[in-house]
């Protein structure tokens, strides 16, 4: 497997992951469960992580273009 494929397939699941952090967090705080706000930070890891491979995601294809020499207008 590359890296490429590696990283869009750990994108994919991290954003699961975020997506319960999220839910889980909301409903913690709609039902007043939260004893701590501790809980409004578990999505954050995932998110930073998700950025990091999201923007390496977005601009691969603009690399790869360059690399080979074609130029977009």
């Amino acid at each position: 497997m590359n890296w490429s494929n590696f990283i869009r397939q750990t994108h994919r699941w991290l954003s699961i992951i975020f997506i319960v952090c999220v839910l889980l967090a909301s409903y913690a705080a709609a039902t007043g469960q939260d004893t701590t706000s501790m809980l409004y930070y578990l999505p954050l890891p995932p998110l930073f992580i998700l950025m990091a491979s999201g923007l390496y995601l977005f601009f691969l294809p603009y690399v790869r273009n360059r690399r080979r020499g074609g130029s977009r207008a």
